[in-house]
């Protein structure tokens, strides 16, 4: 330590300094130039890389229309982008495994967010503030015993 505290008074002056600074993020980015993020949504998971491109979107080697045929899908996937003002600025590869498509939608979605604040930190207040880094939690309910599925019961019958 370069100056040597002996009170009280000196320790609050010392770390008072240190937490002012704010701190800088520095992007992630591999040898080729693109960032990987883990995106999950109820049971998928998706495994996204993104870099400066013209816009593609490969879902499992597949385009994004046809892995996604349903318009409202695919609205939910690029919707960091619209966010970020970058549409048609990148080019995704992206693997989903596990779930359905509603819940593979979204978790592409959590993914994609991620992945775009490790390219460019300076996104991450946009796509925080609407809510996109945040994992939503719900998942299905587990069924129980003597129940026909998590909640509902068999049907009753006086006679």
């Amino acid at each position: 330590m370069a100056e040597e505290i002996k009170s009280f008074e000196d320790l609050k002056d010392a770390t008072a300094t240190v937490a002012d600074a704010p701190q800088k993020r520095e992007p992630k980015r591999d040898a080729q130039g693109r960032s990987y993020a883990t995106g999950r949504r109820k049971d998928a998971v998706a495994r996204v890389w993104i870099k400066p491109g013209t816009g593609r979107i490969i879902v499992n080697g597949r385009e994004l229309e046809s892995y996604f045929p349903r318009p409202v899908l695919r609205m939910v996937i690029n919707q960091p982008f619209v966010v970020t003002n970058t549409v048609n600025q990148f080019d995704v590869e992206c693997t989903v495994k596990g779930g359905g498509l509603t819940g593979q939608s979204g978790a592409l979605r959590h993914g994609l967010s991620r992945a775009l604040t490790y390219f460019d930190p300076d996104m991450r207040r946009a796509l925080k503030a609407v809510g996109f880094l945040t994992r939503d939690p719900r998942t299905v309910e587990r069924k129980k015993y003597g129940r026909a599925k998590a909640r509902r019961s068999f049907q009753f019958s006086k006679r």
